[in-house]
């Protein structure tokens, strides 16, 4: 498995928040796993409108407010997600971007965007985790957007992310090897 990098302003953004090794770690297979799930997502249904880029960005930053709550890189938290919010805006990232931060723990709220989920997807995938409400939420916006039967694309959608989940050990593996400070 070639684990692709994060795009170069994402890279400079955690240098410049001081972004531990652990956590850039994280961040760059999310978005690993987000550029496999939107490529295949796209291809399954061309004509389902997403911001493509929007997800890539939020799985490479989603968890980025851990700079400032680093005890949530170890045990569970949600300081970090408002945190982030903050961090992105300080350093000059639009505010319908910096809200990855927040809504990649929020995915269930009525509101809550197809590009919010995929984000909150990835985030679960990378490790091989599935999340059966988060799926088919996402199967039945894909469902409602495309016209396709759900049970149909709930099938596809399982098959897309057991492809994604099946390299999650060497991902974790990946993981491991980066110090968390």
């Amino acid at each position: 498995m070639i684990i692709k990098p994060l795009p170069p302003n994402v890279q400079q953004l955690l240098a410049a928040t001081g972004s531990p090794p652990r956590l850039t770690a994280h961040l760059t297979l999310v978005h690993d796993a987000a550029q496999s799930l939107t490529e295949r997502i796209h291809a399954a249904w061309p004509d389902v409108a997403f911001d493509r880029e929007a997800v890539l960005f939020g799985a490479a930053t989603h968890d980025i407010g851990k700079v400032v709550y680093p005890l949530e890189m170890q045990r569970p938290g949600d300081a970090h997600e408002e945190a982030g919010v903050w961090l992105l805006q300080q350093h000059g990232v639009a505010e319908n971007l910096a809200r990855f931060a927040r809504t990649h723990g929020q995915w269930n709220d009525e509101s809550a965007k197809l590009e919010y989920m995929l984000v909150a997807l990835a985030d679960k995938v990378w490790k091989g985790k599935r999340e059966d409400l988060l799926e088919q939420a996402v199967a039945d916006l894909i469902a409602a957007r495309s016209g396709e039967a759900v049970w149909k694309v709930w099938l596809q959608v399982d098959d897309i992310l057991s492809d994604v989940a099946a390299f999650a050990d060497e991902r974790l593996s990946f993981q491991a090897g980066h110090p968390v400070q």
